[in-house]
């Protein structure tokens, strides 16, 4: 086999299992509300997310794929070494985070890695497309401040509408509206992530001169991502399911179904404007601000700070780990 051919089927395989990896770590962000919520079990609760995951092809489209794969970095830089680089870089970094129960953002790791083995390649910051990386730099406040003002506002319309229920009805519509709000969260979550993996292959693609633009995705890319993870969320991530259930705050069904309404509008709008945004920031911010709702000591902010410190090291430490990868790579020219 042409070793040229050899080395991009490696990489593509490679990038389908960061976002099998992607999945995997991001899959407690999906669930961990309806898990908490004693809605359904962890493993029902993986299933339904995962399935929704999969299908959020058919309703979002490719704009967050396009950003990623050439609105980040100068696509005409791209090579297999680079990618392979940023690649090792995310996937490094979410081992990590995995391994010690920290819900940091997959995205932001890819996209650190991106721009650290380009940093690396030009030798400045030369190819940074920086409209681009400034849009998903921002998302890193935006996306979790609008998932806690939604969420917020939604638990207050549903505390006064529902003000004269007994809580034994309320809660039993609220177990029965979690299966929609966690699907709808899931659909967000397919939508977003998954095409970030996308546009990864798409740059690939282009640099081997497989497709004419930067920008065009494959409908098999799309397919091949997807299913990567909707793989990846049925192994869910039982250790950060615990931090995103019972560690930030305590919920109950209602405030369950109102931080992942919050965290899925989000991501919806995120989406349609092509913002590669975390869903661990989203849901993080979502779930926080049910947890203010009810007083500002529900929280433990000390977990939450935690969280948040390594949302800021995310960017950096995976752009640093995608250098180092890069010089590694010297062999994959």
């Amino acid at each position: 086999m042409d070793p040229t051919l050899l080395i991009l089927v490696f990489l593509v395989v490679v990038a389908l299992a960061f976002d099998f990896l992607n999945g995997l770590h991001d899959a407690a962000n999906s669930i961990a509300t309806i898990v908490s919520t004693r809605v359904l079990s962890a493993k029902w609760a993986v299933i339904w997310a995962a399935f929704f995951n999969f299908i959020a092809f058919l309703f979002f489209g490719l704009h967050v794929a396009k950003m990623v794969g050439s609105g980040i970095v100068d696509p005409h830089i791209i090579s297999d070494r680079l990618i392979f680089a940023a690649l090792m870089g995310a996937i490094s970094w979410n081992l990590l985070t995995w391994w010690l129960g920290i819900p940091s953002s997959s995205s932001h790791a890819l996209i650190g890695g991106l721009v650290g083995a380009a940093v690396a390649k030009v030798g400045g910051l030369g190819a940074i497309q920086w409209a681009g990386l400034g849009k998903t730099a921002a998302g890193i406040v935006v996306s979790p401040t609008v998932g806690f003002v939604l969420a917020l506002l939604l638990v207050l319309v549903v505390s006064w509408t529902f003000l004269k229920s007994s809580p034994f009805w309320a809660d039993k519509v609220f177990r029965k509206l979690q299966f929609v709000s966690a699907a709808m969260y899931s659909l967000g979550h397919g939508g977003n992530d998954a095409q970030k993996t996308m546009g990864i292959i798409a740059a690939l693609l282009f640099a081997h001169g497989a497709t004419n633009e930067p920008g065009h995705i494959p409908f098999w890319v799309v397919i091949a991502c997807q299913t990567a993870m909707g793989l990846g969320t049925l192994f869910g991530g039982w250790r950060i399911v615990h931090t995103m259930g019972s560690k930030i705050t305590r919920l109950t069904p209602m405030q369950g179904f109102c931080a992942e309404t919050g965290g899925a509008i989000t991501l919806f709008l995120a989406t349609h404007i092509g913002v590669p945004v975390s869903t661990t920031h989203t849901i993080t911010g979502a779930i926080v601000g049910v947890g203010a709702s009810r007083r500002v000591s529900a929280v433990r902010w000390g977990v939450a700070k935690n969280i948040v410190v390594a949302w800021v090291i995310t960017l950096p430490a995976a752009a640093l780990t995608a250098a180092v990868f890069y010089y590694l790579g010297f062999w994959m020219q």
